[in-house]
């Protein structure tokens, strides 16, 4: 089967931005001699990720205020089989990842039932009983948190190294970023897959009407959970992720802030956009950084700057330049 010749251009246009950031974003930070920003880009590329797990529920017609609580719990999962169990860190994150999804499961199935501000609600209450356990369980070593996460070891295949040891490279952050990008390239591609899939279809179905979906014998309830699923296990990576290239994880790690955040990342790049959470984690990240000149205000400023946003482009920034599809 022939593609189509849009179809042509955005798998072109994937491309040269992958490369961009694997090989020009490098070039440009090593001529800068700016090294820091390895770090932040890093960060922006696992916040998108997590960001896109509460667009995965906003496909579904479900506001998530508690995808912290899974990014805390992944990042407790793998901090603890690394530290406790010496697991290897690449076997720890999708374990974190799965572990988060059963439990998403088992959370979700009574509160998938509530619909708009009450699942709101109960979301955002997630993220808090996720760091009162933290606080509490003995393995997660209380305030103290886990400190000292050794970083990613190698991965050998006969002889052949497929992944370096991180504590043998001159530039870690090098590593982690070009990791964090792939495992961002992956995501977005992965949405972009369920979105032109037939559960993308029928997720969007529950979107618009559930009863009319259920009349037509879709089985809405094994959606919502595995899209709430998908959504956490998201979360759950990212959060392993972000504790491995930390060392370090603290129940204040992701906090209820953190899950407000995840939200207006979708708010801010476009629901109606798979793209969506990429831009609007980018957008808030460095645009919070920009106002830290502002001193006292830039919260003030940060906030109105954000409702005019969403007052004015109520479908997102990407619906400036694109027309509203949920494939794009």
């Amino acid at each position: 089967m022939r593609k189509s010749p849009d179809a042509a251009i955005k798998i072109a246009s994937a491309a040269l931005f992958l490369v961009a950031l694997l090989v020009a974003v490098p070039l440009l930070i090593n001529a800068t001699g700016r090294s820091d920003l390895y770090y932040t880009l890093t960060s922006v590329a696992l916040l998108s990720i997590i960001s896109a797990g509460v667009w995965i529920t906003f496909y579904i017609g479900r506001i998530n205020i508690g995808q912290g609580a899974y990014a805390l719990m992944g990042g407790y999962v793998s901090a603890v089989l690394v530290m406790k169990y010496g697991m290897s860190f690449w076997l720890t994150l999708p374990l974190a990842g799965l572990f988060c999804a059963a439990a998403s499961v088992l959370i979700g199935l009574p509160i998938l039932r509530l619909r708009g501000v009450y699942f709101a609600m109960v979301t955002l209450v997630l993220t808090e009983v996720a760091r009162l356990l933290a606080l509490a369980l003995p393995i997660t070593n209380g305030a103290s948190g886990i400190v000292s996460i050794p970083l990613p070891s190698g991965i050998s295949f006969f002889g052949l190294t497929l992944i370096p040891d991180f504590a043998t490279l001159a530039n870690p952050r090098l590593a982690f970023y070009m990791v964090s990008v792939l495992l961002m390239a992956f995501c977005f591609l992965g949405l972009y897959r369920l979105a032109h899939s037939r559960i993308g279809q029928l997720c969007q179905s529950l979107q618009q009407n559930e009863e009319l979906a259920s009349s037509i014998g879709v089985n809405i309830a094994y959606l919502r959970v595995v899209a709430y699923a998908l959504s956490s296990f998201l979360g759950g990576v990212g959060g392993a992720m972000f504790a491995s290239i930390s060392q370090s994880i603290y129940p204040s790690s992701f906090t209820v802030a953190d899950s407000v955040n995840f939200m207006l990342n979708c708010f801010l790049g476009g629901l109606g956009y798979v793209l969506g959470p990429m831009l609007g984690t980018f957008v808030l990240y460095f645009g919070w950084d920009l106002l830290f000149q502002t001193g006292e205000f830039q919260l003030l400023i940060f906030s109105t700057v954000l409702i005019v946003l969403m007052l004015i482009l109520p479908n997102g920034l990407l619906s400036l330049a694109l027309p509203r599809k949920r494939s794009l």
